[in-house]
Order: structure tokens, then sequence, then C-alpha cells
């Protein structure tokens, strides 16, 4: 993970989550970032997470991987190289109060181990991966399925919108957005990352 540079995140990508929130489904990409500091391996072992903050929801995501510089009219196949499961974590309880504040949500969604990743794997190119579903457990139980054909803002546009409005460059990634199904982690959950049958990355829960 040590040539990551810019981490981007996609929010309310999917209709269905905008909707379990009760939030509007945007008109155009909801795009915000998290520091490198927020990074963690999913390799099997223990995640501490702050426990005195209120509830922190996961948040499954399909992330990609940028190894080409940005330039007008590059496609998505040429530009990535690698893609990855993800999850962002959100403090809920405390992206309440800055949303009606109005402030920047970097305490919700910024917090020190905040985007554990899986590891990477080779990009197919993105028709191929609509092919299969994407899906959290939490303790076995699906709890997250999602498929990135599902998403409002398709992975050329979440590209090519960020490249005009901030930047994007070798070593970027973007978590493209949670589908559906967000709920509370708890003290020893497991929680596992799937593409189709094939489990990516795993980690257990320390509060």
């Amino acid at each position: 993970m040590t040539d990551i540079r810019n981490i981007y995140c996609v929010g309310r990508n999917y209709r269905a989550h905008a909707a379990e929130l009760g939030n509007d489904v945007p008109d155009q990409p909801m795009i915000f970032t998290k520091p490198t500091h927020a990074l963690a391996e999913m390799s099997g072992g223990e995640l501490a997470l702050p426990a005195d903050q209120g509830e922190i929801h996961y948040e499954a995501e399909f992330v990609l991987h940028i190894a080409k510089p940005y330039h007008e009219g590059i496609q998505v196949d040429e530009i990535v190289d690698k893609y990855a499961l993800g999850i962002d974590f959100t403090l809920r309880d405390v992206q309440s109060v800055i949303k009606k504040k109005g402030q920047p949500w970097l305490p919700a969604k910024g917090f020190l181990k905040s985007a554990p990743l899986t590891e990477f794997r080779p990009f197919p190119g993105a028709s191929k991966l609509t092919e299969e579903n994407f899906q959290l457990r939490q303790n076995g139980q699906v709890v997250q399925n999602g498929n990135i054909s599902n998403m409002i803002f398709d992975l050329q546009t979440i590209i090519d919108y960020i490249a005009k409005h901030y930047g994007l460059g070798v070593g970027d990634i973007i978590y493209t957005g949670t589908p559906e199904g967000v709920g509370a982690v708890n003290n020893g959950d497991r929680l596992e990352l799937a593409w189709g049958e094939e489990v990516f990355g795993a980690v257990t829960i320390r509060l």
C-alpha cells in the first residue's frame, strides 16, 4: 500500500443506499477524500476502531487503482491496472451531527484505519466485472451484495469527473460507493469481503 497517493471516495453512488439513509440521489458524483493514514490491510487479523464516538457503520466498496497519468479521452480499461474491495467505515453519529452543522465529513470518514483494503487483483476490464457481485459478510451472514452495474455514476464517469475537478494520477485509488445494507459493527465482529464466492480479505473488529 506504500504506492497509494490519494484516496478518493464516491458518496451515494447506489440509489438503494441513498434511500436507506434518507438522502437525495445526487445529480453529479459526490466526492470526498480520506488520508492515507486511514488505510489498513484486510489480511485476516484484528482491526482496532474507536469505541467512544457512537456507532461505526461498514460500507463495502469496489476500489480502483490508477496506473497511468490521466488525459482526456483515456478509457477505464487503459488507466486502471488493478482492483480491490474495501470498507469505508463511517462514524455515523458523528456524521449526523456534522451534516446538520454543514461541516466537512473528515471527522466521520477520515479517522485512522477507516479505509481497510484487500489485496489488489489484475483488472479484467469494466464489462467483465459486471459478471460477479461483491459482498460483505458479517459473522458469516451476507449483509451487503452489490454489482458495479447498479452504480448511479459508472467507472468512466467517476474517473473523468475526479480528473477534471481534482486531478488524477498514478497511485491514486477510488472507492466507488456502497450498495444498500450498511449497518453497525460490534466488538468481535468478523467482516469478510468477497468477490463472487471468493473471499478477498477479512478482519476482526476490536472496539
